[in-house]
């Protein structure tokens, strides 16, 4: 049986194998922009590698926004409901703020963009403000609230407003995926609509209890595979039935481009369809994580986990500095931009890069563990 520590160390280390596939995603975006794919991945002309490489990046906001809601409710075991709502009320504004400042110069090179890409950061920093909110509602309002936003959110996906609304800002923000106009200089784009993710926060904070101290580990392992493996389940039956929640998957009458077609659903905003796969795929890996917290390869993951948002923001820095110093060297080779050849080139890169920002990340993990008295360090 895992030791109850092992609960903790699992969290981190499913947080550090996500920011691996982000990291693998973001240097698609860089040196793969040439070969862009769309939402959904067309599966019926996307290179099978390129689509399975953009599909693993699936699992990274689900991930992050669930463990996001359930590492609150362990915070909120040591701290009273009103300093933990306070705690994530600051940490929301200042992940908005960073998204506006930081993330937003490291993707355009500029604080004032020709679009600003209102992204993941924004997202969790919105719905961390929203649980701040929520979390004095008793548990089983916000796991049934939670529920029913991620269940029920595509039954509102024919409100379409117009720019003429008085409430397109705000719906924009919401749940349409769309332009806000911010006078002649820049515009907004909502790339991350958040009330489904709102409903994912509610579920992480949901299910805090099952990683509570005094909880069994073997029950707990028992309800994360029961769980997960119920929502793979209702994945599979209801994008069968081509129903509720997605855009109809073809039979191509090629196996693999039929598998690629089925696998393939919206994430902006994301569908049910997007969310419970990605989301039973999440409590399997807790279990699978827990249940192997022995392999020395857990704490590497859980190291990366630790320090969430200094790797992502020097992740971004690096990868910038990098295509800026390729393009200096061999120029563009891809029409407008640089990038690799194939595929391959993105994994061999992403792999260099981990093995790279692993001594820095180690570094500021060690920081918060130490200094525990710095209180900025715990934003990060």
């Amino acid at each position: 049986m895992p030791p109850a520590s092992a609960r903790l160390q699992s969290i981190d280390a499913l947080r550090g194998l996500v920011m691996l596939f982000m990291l693998l995603d973001h240097v698609r975006e860089t040196f793969f922009l040439h070969r862009q794919v769309g939402d959904p991945m067309e599966a019926s002309s996307v290179a099978p590698e390129l689509f399975f490489t953009r599909l693993l990046s699936a699992l990274c906001a689900p991930v992050f926004i669930f463990l996001t809601g359930l590492s609150a409710w362990l915070y909120s075991q040591k701290h009273s409901r009103a300093d933990t709502s306070r705690f994530l009320l600051g940490r929301g504004l200042f992940l908005v703020l960073l998204e506006l400042t930081l993330v937003n110069l490291a993707w355009n090179g500029t604080l004032l963009p020709q679009t600003l890409w209102l992204q993941v950061i924004w997202c969790i920093g919105l719905c961390m403000i929203a649980l701040a909110m929520a979390l004095h509602l008793p548990r089983g309002w916000l796991l049934g609230l939670g529920a029913l936003i991620v269940g029920g959110h595509n039954l509102l996906d024919p409100l379409v407003l117009g720019p003429d609304s008085p409430w397109f800002t705000p719906w924009a923000i919401l749940h349409q995926r769309d332009v806000i106009e911010l006078g002649e200089v820049t515009r907004a784009r909502t790339t991350y609509p958040v009330l489904p993710w709102i409903g994912v926060i509610l579920l992480g904070w949901g299910v805090g209890p099952w990683f509570a101290q005094g909880t069994a580990a073997v029950q707990r392992l028992r309800r994360l595979l029961g769980w997960g493996g119920g929502l793979l389940l209702a994945f599979v039956g209801l994008r069968y039935l081509n129903g509720y929640g997605e855009q109809p998957w073809v039979a191509t009458g090629d196996a693999l481009r039929t598998t690629m077609s089925f696998l393939s659903a919206r994430k902006y905003p994301p569908s049910l369809m997007f969310l419970l796969p990605t989301l039973g795929l999440c409590l399997v890996l807790l279990a699978v994580l827990e249940r192997h917290q022995a392999r020395r390869w857990v704490p590497v993951l859980a190291l990366f986990g630790a320090a969430p948002m200094f790797f992502y923001l020097l992740h971004l820095y690096v990868l910038k500095a990098l295509y800026l110093v390729a393009v200096a060297v061999w120029g563009l080779n891809q029409g407008a931009y640089f990038g690799f050849d194939q595929v391959s080139g993105v994994w061999l890169c992403s792999l260099a890069l981990a093995l790279l920002l692993y001594v820095p990340t180690r570094w500021f993990a060690a920081l918060k563990q130490r200094r525990r008295d710095i209180a900025w360090l715990k934003y990060f």
